[in-house]
């Protein structure tokens, strides 16, 4: 967009590391209580937990780690469209409208920006690998494959919708 003949500048959102840093610390506490269920043989509900926990939990500090290795924004917002860490890039063009949703489970709830796509299946064909992985379960919580997390992000979910809206004002916006 430009505004009084000069184009708007990006919107940088850097990871919010301080968030990321206590996902990792809590994956360490799962891996070590896994292994704590494992050696302990106190039951075989506690083992099969153990020998679970272990693995997930040491892939998501790996996937967490390379992200707080990474020297790159979470999000950017451009006159030509999004770039999502990972996500990848979607041009406005592509963006049907975009909503925050929110998923609950037990006593908390996860925030969600969810990017409506005219074309999902031509998103999915080029998507990263995880996203492609993952649309089959989004799906069946009722996400499109484009959602992105909130929790690692340094500002409210409305503030980004804010910030895409000044890039795209014609952006439709779904409550």
């Amino acid at each position: 967009m430009i505004r009084n003949g000069v184009p708007l500048p990006p919107t940088v959102y850097p990871l919010a590391k301080g968030r990321v840093w206590a996902m990792l610390a809590g994956s360490l506490v799962f891996i070590a209580l896994g292994i704590v269920f494992v050696v302990a043989h106190s039951t075989v509900k506690m083992t099969v937990a153990g020998a679970v926990a272990v693995p997930f939990f040491g892939f998501c500090s790996v996937i967490i780690a390379q992200r707080l290795l990474r020297d790159r924004p979470e999000l950017v917002l451009d006159e030509a469209g999004v770039d999502h860490v990972r996500l990848g890039r979607f041009g406005w063009d592509e963006i049907a409208a975009v909503r925050i949703r929110e998923q609950r489970v037990r006593n908390t709830s996860q925030w969600f920006i969810e990017l409506v796509l005219h074309d999902p299946d031509a998103y999915l064909a080029r998507a990263p690998k995880l996203v492609r992985s993952t649309a089959s379960m989004n799906a069946r919580l009722g996400f499109g494959p484009a959602s992105m997390a909130t929790n690692t992000l340094p500002v409210p979910p409305e503030t980004v919708l804010d910030a895409m809206r000044r890039h795209c004002p014609g952006l439709a916006v779904q409550h």
